[in-house]
């Protein structure tokens, strides 16, 4: 169930939105990601990546169908269903266990690929490490707590009179932004 919070002083250019799980449920899988050292993430919507929609990706970027991309495209739809992130070298040590002749090197550029035709997102943290997700093709932006790692997708953005300014001001021709936000997340705050 997706639930909308109000959003500060800038409501008319979107929402807050958090998908609620079982919070006890989601409270379990947080604190064993985080005694294991993995990352927790709230999604905002589910996502329906599929293998075939990264597979057509691949082909869309002149990349044969080989059975490399087929193992990583499969197992990144895996992840997306269910809603994990991942950094580039724990998929990599994910496929590995499956196909011990992958190579780093493929995996890597397999992903960075993804991003750049907007399959994946990079999120960035604040302690400078970032990780990738699945998050559908809407714009928008990302909040990561600074204890916990939670990510919470935003679909709000500047206004875009303060894009135009940025661009008078710096005699800039925008072409895209990203906007990333850190603080505690509720949880965190009350430890």
């Amino acid at each position: 169930m997706c639930t909308s919070l109000p959003a500060p002083a800038c409501a008319d250019h979107g929402t807050l939105r958090v998908l609620s799980i079982s919070h006890a449920r989601s409270q379990r899988a947080r604190a064993r990601k985080h005694r294991e050292g993995r990352w927790s993430t709230v999604r905002s919507t589910s996502t329906s990546l599929t293998t075939q929609a990264i597979e057509s990706a691949f082909a869309a970027r002149g990349l044969r169908n080989t059975r490399p991309r087929r193992v990583i495209a499969h197992r990144l739809a895996e992840l997306a269903a269910q809603g994990e992130d991942f950094s580039t070298d724990e998929l990599w040590q994910d496929l590995l266990e499956s196909d011990t002749q992958l190579g780093r090197a493929t995996v890597f550029r397999a992903v960075e690929v993804l991003v750049e035709l907007g399959v994946l997102d990079r999120v960035s943290f604040a302690d400078g490490r970032h990780r990738f997700r699945a998050c559908g093709g809407a714009h928008h932006h990302h909040l990561t707590c600074t204890k916990c790692h939670r990510v919470v997708e935003i679909d709000m953005c500047l206004a875009p009179e303060s894009l135009s300014a940025v661009e008078r001001s710096t005699h800039f021709a925008l072409e895209g932004h990203r906007l990333e936000l850190f603080g505690r997340c509720a949880d965190c705050r009350t430890e």
